[in-house]
Order: C-alpha cells, then sequence, then structure tokens
C-alpha cells in the first residue's frame, strides 16, 4: 500500500505529469530545516552562490551537497516520510540520495529562477527520479512553476548558468532552446503552499519560480533523489553539481558509499500500485 500522504490519483498524476504537491510531507521537520539553512547560510559550502546580477535586486542565495556536514538535513533525510514517497511516486522498489540544495530568496528578490529542467545538469539519467521542493514559509506568488508533461519531451532544454545565460554545455543538436512557457501556452502548474508541503517533480520537468517580492523570506529546502533505472552517464561537460573523483562508468548505479540507499523494498513486496 502506499504511504498515507500519498494516494493512487497523485501516482497517477506524477507519472502522467511529472509533478504533483504532496501535502504536509516535511510538516514534522520545518523547524529543523529552518535550522539547518540558517547553519548552511552561515557557513556556506564550496558551491555556494550569491547569484548577482545586474540591475537585480534582493538577495538570492542557494547551495547544495550540504546533507553530510549539516546534521539537521541529515536528520530529515532519514528520519521524514520521504523516501517512502518518493518509492510510491516514481513507482521504484529502490530509493537512493543523489543531493539536498537549499535555495533562499530574500524579501524584495526580483531575480526570477530562470526555466530549467535538473536533469540536463546531472550525471544521471532515468524515468524514476524525484525532486521534493519544500517552502519553510508560506509562498504564494515566490512558488515552484512546473510545465506539465515536460518530463516526456523528446530533447531535453539546454542547460544554462542563471546568471550569465550562456550554456551550460555545447550545444551539437541534443538539445532545445530554453522555451517561455508563459508566452508560449504552455501548462504551467503551480500550488500555493505552507511550509513544509512539498512538490514533488521529476528531473526533466521544466520548472522556475518567480522572484521574491513579498516582504517575507522565502526559504525552500529541495531534496532530488533517484530510483531501480537511474544510472551514471556522462555529459559534454563538468555536471551540477560535479562531485569530482567520482570513478563511475557510464550505465553504473551510483555508488552506494557515497550516494546511500535510503529505502529498499523486497522484490515480493506487493505491487505499489
Amino acid at each position: 500500500m502506499p504511504h498515507p500522504l500519498v494516494s493512487q490519483q497523485m501516482i497517477d498524476t506524477y507519472q502522467a505529469d511529472g509533478v504533483v504537491l504532496v501535502k504536509g510531507l516535511f510538516a514534522d521537520h520545518v523547524d529543523q530545516l529552518r535550522d539547518g539553512v540558517a547553519a548552511n547560510m552561515a557557513d556556506p559550502g564550496p558551491y555556494a552562490s550569491e547569484n548577482k546580477k545586474a540591475g537585480e535586486t534582493g538577495r538570492f542565495f542557494d547551495d547544495y551537497c550540504n546533507w553530510t556536514r549539516i546534521p539537521q538535513f541529515r536528520e530529515v533525510i532519514e528520519t521524514s516520510p520521504a523516501a517512502e514517497v518518493a518509492a510510491d511516486l516514481m513507482q521504484s522498489r529502490s530509493v537512493q540520495m543523489f543531493h539536498d540544495h537549499v535555495l533562499v530568496k530574500e524579501p524584495g528578490t526580483s531575480m526570477a529562477t530562470p526555466w530549467h529542467q535538473d536533469g540536463p545538469y546531472y550525471f544521471v539519467e532515468g524515468q524514476q527520479t524525484i525532486s521534493f521542493w519544500s517552502p519553510l514559509d508560506p509562498v504564494r506568488q515566490a512558488t515552484l512553476r512546473c510545465v506539465a508533461g515536460s518530463h516526456r519531451w523528446e530533447k531535453e532544454v539546454l542547460p544554462t548558468r542563471w546568471v550569465s545565460e550562456d550554456g551550460f554545455f555545447p550545444d551539437e543538436g541534443q538539445y532545445i532552446p530554453v522555451p517561455d512557457p508563459d508566452a508560449e501556452g504552455m501548462k504551467v502548474i503551480e500550488f500555493e503552499m505552507e511550509p513544509g508541503d512539498a512538490v514533488a517533480f521529476n528531473y526533466r520537468t521544466l520548472h522556475g519560480a518567480r522572484g521574491n517580492q513579498s516582504d517575507s523570506r522565502r526559504r525552500a529546502f529541495s531534496l532530488r533523489l533517484v530510483g531501480d533505472d537511474a544510472r551514471y552517464v556522462e555529459r559534454p561537460g563538468r555536471t551540477s553539481p560535479p562531485f569530482p573523483g567520482h570513478d563511475m562508468t557510464p550505465g553504473q548505479r551510483l555508488r552506494e558509499d557515497w550516494f546511500p540507499i535510503l529505502l529498499q523494498r523486497q522484490a515480493g513486496s506487493e505491487p505499489l500500485t
């Protein structure tokens, strides 16, 4: 049976649209995550960015791959229902850690999170992938926005650098240009959310977020997980996150000493659907 937070309709929606809302996924862990974000901002990791762009106001901080050094993040990853919910939505018997990501937009931050798919930045391929984006403050206009069905597009969207907007890799025809979903009439899904709610979306789901023009902070914690069919793939250049020295080869499952298994359901257990 699915986890109590998950219904069959949610599973079907996730598979069809590549995005679904999970109410209260981290509701019991909001204070822990807030403390973790504060610790992260006080002591940023090597991949931290202030996303400073000419003409933009406010502060847009993001950082990733800190769960092994910030105990609040590790505890939430290990004790929350995220792995069980991920297994249900991905329709996967295993759930493996990939990385965490913190994104903070202070009041009056004008810079939008550009439209992008996560998958092209990563060295992971597979249909069974999931990101949880969870606000730690109530969000209305600064919430996550996702394009329904974009995880099934034939080609991926060119990954770009958020500030310079340059292509992350050379484009030799394997990517499509970054679209403008609002101008192009795409089906954009977004939710008004409370702290601890989470948007679950596939790595190939196109998504972005407006700036934060409110008078309140918008702190968000993201958790990236993979399932049974996820495999290492080589990209045309340095990936983000890069994970230097990983020593994996194409087609290999992610090494478990770096990317631990969070959940493994028995092959003889009853089907998820």
